[in-house]
């Protein structure tokens, strides 16, 4: 039975063999037909030449004629006929014609991708591939099968393996030398066919004598396969790119056909990287780019299956990833500075596209940074290798870059590779973060932890590099100096919202860590001020806000939460006045920023509960600084104003210093109203109103922001909408729920006429939107016409609630109580009056909308006579009332008639 497979076998092994020698032996005869052809086609061309088959006959015809005497000599002699070229030249010419003439066709359109051309290529040469295949597995397979079945001891088997490859690189060689390798001729593809099946030969049987045998050591099998490699590069140079796929191909697939098992697998990790590297090598010369990536995706993929199937090799593929990443730039370049020039990936454009090696460089550090990102992990070892390999390849790419332009912005990944390796650690609380965060609690007596030291140390180490980077220049110096001054303290910044380092450690040594990025961040801007001078201040003020926010960090680790308020206040006017001494556009961001998070103090955290609920110095620090920086600010920032610059920064000041004043003395009112009621207050008609108004304030601080930057009008449209339904709702509240005219369950009108809680729930609501309508001068005007509505409506309200309260007393507030002669008169009297009173301001201010306005109340009061007077009242006063009324009108129409008459003639004397 073995016998007959052995049969089989070598037929198996000789039909490619005797394809082979069929084609060889007819090479000759196409070779020679070939030039035949060439000769025709170059003859045809000359011009008055006769054909081939027609020359020996004439020249016969030639010969059989009788001689001529010779002609007589002419006057002039004529000149000599060049003689006909040789066949050398005729062939030369025939080319160049057939070259010119397909350089003048017209190019295609479009060329078909590298799958249609691979496709294409198998279609009509797959049996190059079959032939390739099969003798490369017939070197594997003669180990493989020695082994199991113990024909030959292992050293035999091992040199049959290497002797069988020798001799198919010999024989590929001898093929390449006699017959060629080009497309052109009939032996096209074969040495490459014998070559390539040699080497993965050859890489099989060093492999065999390491992990099957072990007959060598790991060192003398690395240099068994750095010679192979190297043979393997040098005919790669020689041969055609069959040769480096087959190589390749095999290569990677060597391990996994011949199996076995090995205790200590690292050494496979070596040998793919010298097959990438022997991959990476011969494109170097050839530049045909698809044998680069085809070499490092097999490279990574050969990785990803290897550590996948030994957890214990981990730290190794750290190491393999690194070195693939690497060579992926080093090797194309040729050097140990790469050189790589062109457009940068952000760059590309349609007609503007990245050199291969960019991408190549790119590819690999994003398959690199992502093989470490999901190593960090693992453990505490392989988390510090992960993070120190990210480390250095993000300090690589930044001095590479100097002479490497275009690989500037992949020094993007290695650097957010560490933030999330930092990231993922932190919120899985792996093995390295929970010992870190446990260190004093096994062992009081234990050493500082320096986990988190290091880590903040590597953010100073790139700072440093992107720093020094800006300082080279370059078109993108400014985007350096932004990186190193956001690296490190970012590091630092998602430390503590995924390790929360002081609760290891203490509040005051993690601010120390602040402080110190804060006083770097602070000389990086002397050194980066007198190196651009004061007409450049861009890379000056990134490092001066990253010094601020530094310092709020700190601040925010130690300080309690009033104090921290203030702290941040104080931070935004250091940066108006920064921007007033030294004219830095940038501190406006600053400026922005520290007004959302002040108001995000104020508001939600610790926010208005908060206040509530705290003391009233804390209270008072906190909503005062803030409110005191706003109008710091906006002192210190009029000059910029005046000249037309720092629009956004005036806007937001303003808008945030109205809002948090009128949160301050919402919040103060509040807490003098519970401080004389002595009471719990929260769901009173008063503190409904007044949590109303504080709503209120803060969506018109947003409808006013919708003047600034176009790009967040939506968004602060969308935060103006949230927070006007929040105060709606809570004026439904005031005015339905807990209102003292439907209901005594919240609560009873408290105070004096004029001065109780009424004014509190329903003026101060008013009052807001009367001042948004007249400050906010970009209001749309169905909103102007909305809040002018709401206020008036607010304003009759209180009005009404304060005459029934004057009259019917706290007791009898609600309307089911009825209503008096006196109650019902001077309801009549306050209507009119109000009416007057936007009639008269409606003609100082020449607004037409209020008139209408002051017209709409008087007719409510002349209804309000007829409808309602007339029937409730009796006696004098029915009499009274309607000589008010009476009077009243006829006054007011005098008014407007003289009003009118005025306004005419002002018109007629501008005409």
């Amino acid at each position: 039975m073995e016998g007959l497979l052995v049969v089989i076998g070598g037929i198996v092994i000789a039909i490619p063999i005797a394809v082979i020698y069929l084609l060889i032996s007819h090479s000759g005869v196409k070779s020679r037909l070939a030039e035949v052809e060439k000769e025709l086609t170059a003859l045809r061309l000359r011009a008055g030449s006769p054909a081939p088959l027609e020359r020996p006959r004439r020249e016969r015809e030639e010969q059989q004629a009788p001689a001529a005497p010779p002609p007589a000599a002419p006057a002039e002699p004529a000149k000599p006929a060049s003689p006909p070229p040789p066949p050398a030249a005729a062939v030369i010419a025939a080319r160049q014609a057939a070259s010119a003439s397909a350089s003048a066709e017209p190019r295609p359109p479009s060329q078909p991708d590298w799958t249609q051309r691979l496709s294409a290529w198998l279609m009509h040469n797959w049996f190059y591939a079959v032939s390739a295949l099969s003798l490369a597995l017939a070197g594997l397979f003669l180990v493989q099968y020695g082994m199991e079945n113990g024909l030959l001891p292992p050293t035999a088997r091992v040199v049959a393996a290497l002797a069988f490859g020798a001799v198919l690189i010999g024989a590929g060689e001898y093929i390449r030398r006699r017959f060629g390798d080009g497309e052109d001729t009939a032996t096209a593809y074969l040495p490459s066919v014998f070559s390539g099946a040699g080497i993965v030969s050859l890489f099989g049987g060093v492999l065999s004598a390491r992990l099957l045998y072990d007959l060598i050591g790991p060192e003398t099998a690395l240099i068994g396969m750095v010679l192979v490699a190297l043979v393997a590069l040098v005919l790669g140079w020689f041969y055609g790119p069959l040769l480096a796929a087959v190589g390749v191909i095999g290569a990677f697939a060597a391990p996994f056909v011949v199996g076995g098992s090995s205790d200590d697998p690292t050494i496979f990790y070596g040998y793919f990287a010298i097959i990438a590297a022997l991959g990476l090598g011969i494109d170097t010369l050839k530049r045909w780019a698809w044998v680069s990536a085809l070499s490092l995706g097999l490279a990574y993929g050969a990785g990803w299956l290897l550590v996948d199937g030994a957890d214990q090799t981990v730290a190794a593929f750290v190491a393999y990833v690194f070195a693939l990443a690497v060579m992926a730039v080093l090797i194309p370049a040729r050097s140990v500075s790469p050189d790589h020039g062109g457009a940068m990936l952000h760059q590309m454009t349609p007609t503007t596209r990245p050199i291969f090696p960019t991408w190549l460089a790119a590819g690999a550090l994003a398959a690199t940074v992502l093989a470490l990102v999901s190593t960090a992990q693992a453990g505490a070892a392989e988390f510090g290798l992960s993070v120190l390999a990210l480390s250095v390849l993000a300090g690589a790419w930044t001095c590479w870059s100097v002479r490497a332009p275009a690989l500037q912005d992949q020094t993007l990944l290695p650097v957010a590779g560490l933030g999330a390796a930092v990231v993922l650690v932190g919120l899985d609380r792996a093995p390295i973060v929970t010992d870190y965060l446990t260190t004093y609690v096994d062992a009081p007596e234990a050493k500082f932890p320096l986990t988190v030291t290091a880590l903040v140390g590597i953010g100073v180490v790139l700072s440093l590099l992107t720093a020094w980077r800006s300082l080279r220049g370059g078109a993108f110096a400014p985007l350096w100096a932004l990186a190193a001054a956001v690296i490190a303290p970012g590091l630092a910044v998602l430390i503590e919202v995924t390790w929360q380092p002081a609760t290891a450690i203490g509040a005051y040594p993690w601010a120390l860590h602040a402080a110190a990025l804060a006083a770097l961040m602070s000389v990086m801007a002397e050194r980066f001020a007198r190196v651009d001078g004061p007409e450049h201040r861009l890379r000056t003020a990134f490092f001066v806000l990253s010094a601020l926010s530094c310092i709020t960090f700190a601040l925010v680790l130690m300080l309690s939460l009033a104090a921290l308020t203030a702290a941040i206040a104080v931070t935004v006017v250091v940066a108006a006045w920064l921007d007033r001494k030294f004219d830095l556009p940038q501190m406006a961001w600053f400026v922005a920023a520290g007004v959302v998070t002040l108001g995000y103090r104020l508001v939600a955290d610790p926010g208005m509960v908060w206040a509530v609920d705290t003391g009233l110095a804390e209270m008072v620090l906190a909503y005062g600084s803030a409110f005191a920086a706003m109008v710091a600010g906006l002192w210190l920032l009029r000059p910029r104003a005046a000249q037309g610059r720092r629009d956004e920064a005036m806007l937001m000041l303003d808008s945030a210093a109205w809002s948090f004043g009128g949160i301050l003395v919402t919040l103060l009112v509040y807490r003098a109203i519970s401080y004389v009621l002595d009471e719990d207050s929260v769901g009173s008609h008063w503190a409904m109103g007044l949590f109303a108004t504080i709503w209120f304030g803060l969506a018109l601080a947003q409808v006013q922001r919708m003047a600034g930057r176009p790009l967040l009008r939506w968004l602060r449209a969308g935060l103006a909408a949230v927070f006007a339904l929040i105060g709606l709702l809570a004026l439904l509240a005031a005015t339905v729920l807990t209102s003292p005219l439907l209901s005594d369950w919240f609560g009873d009108v408290a105070g004096q006429p004029l001065f109780n809680t009424l004014a509190p729930a329903y003026l101060a609501p008013a009052l807001v939107f009367a001042l948004g309508v007249w400050r906010i001068g970009t209001l749309p005007r169905l909103l102007r016409l909305g809040m002018t509505g709401l206020a008036g409506a607010l304003g009759l309200l209180w009005l009404f609630c304060v005459i029934r309260h004057f009259w019917q007393g706290t007791e009898a507030m609600e309307l089911s109580y009825g209503m008096g002669q006196g109650e019902l008169y001077t309801y009549t009297v306050a209507l009119l009056l109000a009416g007057a009173g936007l009639f008269y301001q409606s003609m100082a201010a020449s607004s037409n909308l209020m008139r209408r306005a002051g017209l709409a109340v008087i007719g409510l009061a002349v209804a309000k006579v007829f409808l309602v007077d007339i029937s409730g009242l009796g006696g004098l006063v029915r009499v009274f009332s309607l000589l008010v009324l009476g009077l009243s009108l006829a006054g007011l129409a005098w008014l407007d008639r003289w009003a009118q008459a005025k306004s005419a003639a002002q018109g007629d004397a501008a005409d």
